[in-house]
């Protein structure tokens, strides 16, 4: 019997009463360590988590011509989309167990362009204020240099039982 073997890692969605059940940042650190599938949306986009602490993630991605706007760069929304899950998890990394949070508004600034030939690309997200109800984080889009290519703040709601 010939298996497929997909050399794609399969994604998924962590189980609410499992994700509720720890901190923010131990769900992160199971991301890491390979005990729970990647959100399907690093997939989509192919960026991953490459470091999380309390009130700090990083995340890499390479952009390619996938993502391409009709000019031939590429499109904002990459860049706007890692932005918001650096901050987004770097809030998620400061929760207690059975807190959420959802992104409220994001702000992004683009500083430059970026092309296939821009090559890997970290984003880091940290913890600026992390209330009861309310949390805000920056984060800041760089190229393997440390050229910074975007950056922006968000506003997230946290929901706490």
């Amino acid at each position: 019997m010939n298996e497929r073997i997909d050399p794609a890692p399969a994604t998924g969605v962590v189980p609410r009463e499992v994700a509720q059940s720890m901190s923010g940042l131990d769900l992160l650190e199971g991301w890491l360590a390979g005990r729970f599938p990647p959100p399907p949306i690093q997939a989509v986009f192919d960026f991953r988590l490459v470091e999380a602490a309390h009130g700090r993630v990083v995340f890499s991605g390479t952009p390619d011509d996938r993502y391409f706007n009709p000019l031939g760069t590429v499109h904002g929304g990459y860049a706007a989309t890692l932005l918001d899950s650096c901050m987004g998890c770097a809030v998620h990394s400061v929760l207690a167990p059975g807190q959420g949070y959802t992104t409220l508004e994001i702000k992004v600034n683009y500083v430059r362009a970026m092309t296939p030939q821009t090559g890997p690309v970290f984003a880091e997200g940290r913890v600026l204020h992390a209330g009861r109800q309310a949390a805000t984080a920056e984060g800041f889009l760089r190229d393997a240099a440390g050229k910074l290519l975007a950056h922006g703040t968000t506003t997230c709601i946290v929901f706490t039982p």
